[in-house]
């Protein structure tokens, strides 16, 4: 698509294609896999641009990852302070975000719903006219002006829409600008969540710039990556991802990829050799590496896959070596029990058991039992070996 627009990389001559493992070490160096980095828990975030939240304890675990020494009230301070915000945006699912990139985000999901005015498709299965909720809108982002519960929500627009009040809502919930409020306790968030307005923040913008905005954003934490990439990883159509592509492309520099893919990137974002050594990490579920592409074998052997994410889409906290998933971890009596999918070297075990022991004093200041409820999954997977890695 971008002709013969290539650069070189340390691993080979321009147009050389790029390998699994070549990718798989941009995605960690990124992803500030490959060491912790000295940031704030916001600019951790800027830098990974999404940390996947529907659980909430997980974008602590996936800070505690990246960020070295990594304290947990900074995050609980970003959430509070709005720097970094919870919303339900890319794949429509909860995410934690960079406040400069909400609106933006926001935007591009809501234009992904494809009709002539947002509002439109949503509703009208709902009894609830395009007028009507125009005329509402005002009002629901002035309820909104402090944190509500759902079932308050759904009473107030009960109260002006009748029985089609808590219909709209599920409509209205993912087209208003709306973001979960802190709560407090142990992860900022409790599992009954609390919304509240978006705050304003940077201008709002159209829905072409939003997408491009997106667009790059991914490129910036995920690449190099496929159209079918990008668009896994949002939900954007292939179509609207590649428009994007497009529009950009003075911008982007295209590589081959395994198997012939066609790869984008920013210009000027380097990749690490492809020996740099990968260490060992635990990965809170859902991830977000885990589930920024279409061909996730850069990161999930294929063979995993399906291990590590249940037919409802749990997403499990993984075992990372060299760089790759090689099993499961959850917490324990004792500990942390480390469930290995394939034979695992002395080396690898010893990195994990060093891993663990700072997890378990991590977890001890919030939650020691983290995970607890997704525990029935374990009686289920097939194990080469378990270790108990004590703290």
């Amino acid at each position: 698509m971008l002709g013969d627009r290539r650069i070189l990389t340390e691993e080979g001559p321009p147009g050389a294609p790029l390998t699994v493992r070549q990718l798989n070490r941009a995605t960690l160096d990124r992803q500030l896999l490959l060491h912790r980095a000295p940031l704030s828990a916001t600019d951790a975030v800027r830098r990974v641009v999404a940390l996947q939240a529907q659980e909430p304890a997980s974008p602590y675990i996936a800070l505690w990852n990246r960020i070295d020494t990594f304290d947990p009230a900074d995050l609980d301070s970003a959430f509070t302070s709005g720097s970094v915000i919870k919303a339900s945006l890319l794949r429509f699912t909860l995410h934690g975000v960079h406040a400069d990139d909400y609106r933006a985000f926001h935007e591009a999901m809501v234009g992904r719903l494809g009709a002539s005015r947002p509002y439109d498709a949503e509703l009208a299965s709902t009894g609830v006219t395009t007028a009507e909720a125009d005329a509402l809108l005002p009002d629901v982002l002035a309820f909104l002006g402090r944190p509500r519960m759902k079932t308050e929500i759904e009473a107030f627009l009960q109260e002006r829409l009748g029985e089609r009040g808590p219909d709209a809502w599920r409509s209205l919930s993912t087209l208003v600008p709306l973001v979960h409020a802190p709560t407090g306790g142990t992860w900022s968030f409790a599992l009954r969540p609390s919304f509240l307005a978006a705050p304003r923040g940077p201008r709002p913008v159209d829905g072409e710039a939003a997408v491009r905005h997106l667009v790059r954003r991914y490129l910036e934490g995920f690449g190099p990556a496929s159209i079918p990439d990008i668009a896994q990883f949002t939900l954007l159509q292939r179509t609207v991802v590649r428009r994007a592509v497009e529009s950009m492309v003075a911008d982007l520099v295209e590589f081959e990829g395994p198997g012939g893919t066609a790869l984008y990137d920013l210009l000027g974002m380097t990749m690490p050799p492809e020996d740099t050594t990968a260490p060992p990490r635990l990965l809170p579920m859902w991830d977000s590496v885990l589930l920024a592409y279409r061909d996730r074998t850069r990161l999930v052997p294929e063979t995993y896959r399906r291990l590590i994410t249940r037919q409802n889409g749990d997403t499990l906290a993984t075992l990372l070596v060299d760089g790759q998933v090689a099993g499961l971890w959850r917490p324990v009596e004792g500990g942390i029990e480390a469930t290995a999918f394939h034979a695992l070297s002395a080396e690898a075990w010893q990195g994990l058991a060093t891993e663990a022991r700072a997890l378990i004093d991590f977890l001890a200041q919030r939650d020691p039992n983290v995970y607890r409820r997704y525990g029935h999954w374990w009686a289920k997977l097939p194990v080469f070996e378990t270790r108990l890695l004590p703290g």
